[in-house]
């Protein structure tokens, strides 16, 4: 049976849970529910002189978002609460969309880089990081590869 859905979620979720349904096919998140693959989407373009990174983080203030560089991998990472003790002025609340949690995403980006090297900018709920390009470091080509045995 169809049921009225807002925000791409069914609008009875919370009621008529199934839990091997819910749980083990759709892998829900608790911080976005089902649309959690749309999440830190991320544009990544290639200018003369770096790359430059938007990742779509809405709903994050700047001290809930953290950017690491270590080993070569940038990861990026975002956390948040909810206070539930808040009710709205007519009583409970119905349904509620927005929950507690974290997200992570991890891009390898070379270890020449430097973290003084990167710059990022948060603004309307969008990282912005640019990343200098620097030239990987050459491998030796010796053609053929010893087979022991």
């Amino acid at each position: 049976m169809m049921m009225p859905s807002i925000f791409g979620e069914n609008l009875f979720d919370d009621w008529m849970d199934f839990p091997f349904e819910n749980d083990f096919w759709n892998r829900k998140n608790p911080l976005y529910g089902k649309n959690t693959q749309n999440m830190m989407k991320t544009d990544v373009r290639e200018t003369d002189g770096t790359y430059e990174l938007d990742v779509d983080l809405p709903g994050f203030k700047k001290d809930q978002i953290n950017v690491q560089l270590k080993d070569g991998y940038l990861t990026i990472s975002a956390a948040k609460g909810l206070d539930k003790d808040k009710q709205d002025d007519k009583g409970n609340f119905i349904r509620r969309e927005r929950f507690a949690g974290s997200m992570t995403r991890s891009f390898y980006i070379g270890d020449q880089i430097t973290q003084d090297e990167i710059h990022a900018k948060y603004e309307d709920g969008i990282l912005k990081l640019s990343i200098p390009k620097k030239d990987a470091k050459a491998v030796e080509n010796k053609g053929c590869i010893a087979i022991e045995g």
